[in-house]
């Protein structure tokens, strides 16, 4: 008997071989008793089944877990979906790298049969917030699992901004903007900007600068709790943008503060038993996998 008895299910939409999973998923699902739910979107492009579908922002209300078929880019939307409701997610990776996605689609069954029985590492993911103030009024906000990114948007021209932290001013910068990423975003966009990989279960951010004009700000890392202010310079001529996950971005202009801080509640991850993250680094950023003794 399945502890889960109605899985939702989240996919990526743009590969004919990702619906093809999902169909032997929900097909598995119901032989062991579980009634999967589709993501409405989802269940719009496999017509003909006779599956339970909802829109995203209910799967967290309506399901015992929340299953996501595709990349690290689906996962980080089903966690905005579902921050505020008390449900697991898991992964099955039909991306590319895949370090949220865990459940291989080759052979799924075999590593699905023990979580479903119960059998299964779970981890608790923070995420975290970003609010803007124009002249003291809120003018955007957004929340991101991985990265909250200052850019230059669509111009090639360099940034200027101060940096506080916890109302302590830190530098002014001139660079092509800044990353802060959480443990779990240390491994994506602020790796590949030279930032430091860590731990999952570290209470810790990384501030990352974006090729800097001076070669000395490097990597910063800070306590969770810490309270980020930026504060963009009157003097630039562009508006920068706020990236949440690289997937939604919210426009700043000359003179903007952006508040970054740690969003109340938790994504609940679920692993397989043998779920081991330096493993998971050796598989994925093609590390040494050997030893001698």
């Amino acid at each position: 008997m399945s502890l889960f008895r109605r899985i939702g299910i989240i996919a990526r939409l743009d590969k004919p071989q990702i619906l093809e999973t999902v169909k032997r998923l929900t097909d598995f699902l119901i032989a062991q008793g579980v009634e999967p739910v589709l993501e409405e979107d989802l269940a719009t492009m496999m017509s003909g089944t006779h599956i339970s579908a909802a829109p995203l922002k209910e799967l967290g209300d309506r399901c015992d877990l929340v299953m996501v078929v595709g990349g690290d880019g689906s996962f980080l939307g089903a966690a905005r979906a579902i921050i505020d409701y008390d449900v697991p997610v898991l992964g099955m990776n039909r991306g590319t790298l895949g370090f949220l996605t865990d459940i291989s689609p080759i052979d799924f069954e075999k590593e699905l049969e023990p979580i479903l029985r119960g059998e299964y590492l779970e981890e608790k993911r923070f995420m975290i917030e970003a609010k803007i103030k124009r002249q003291n009024r809120p003018s955007g906000e957004g929340i991101a699992l991985n990265d909250l990114v200052l850019h230059p948007g669509k111009s090639a021209r360099m940034i200027r901004f101060d940096l506080f932290i916890d109302d302590q001013f830190v530098m002014n910068q001139k660079s092509d903007g800044l990353i802060v990423a959480t443990p779990t975003g240390s491994t994506a966009y602020a790796l590949s900007a030279g930032g430091p990989i860590m731990l999952p279960k570290l209470d810790a951010l990384v501030l990352v600068p974006m090729h800097p004009h001076t070669l000395s700000n490097r990597p910063i890392v800070i306590d969770a709790d810490a309270n980020i202010r930026i504060v963009v310079c009157e003097s630039n001529l562009t508006y920068p943008s706020v990236s949440c996950d690289g997937q939604l971005n919210i426009t700043a202009a000359p003179g903007d503060e952006i508040h970054i801080t740690r969003r109340k509640g938790f994504i609940r991850l679920i692993h397989p038993k043998d779920h081991d993250f330096y493993d998971v680094c050796r598989t994925k950023l093609g590390w040494q996998s050997s030893y001698r003794q």
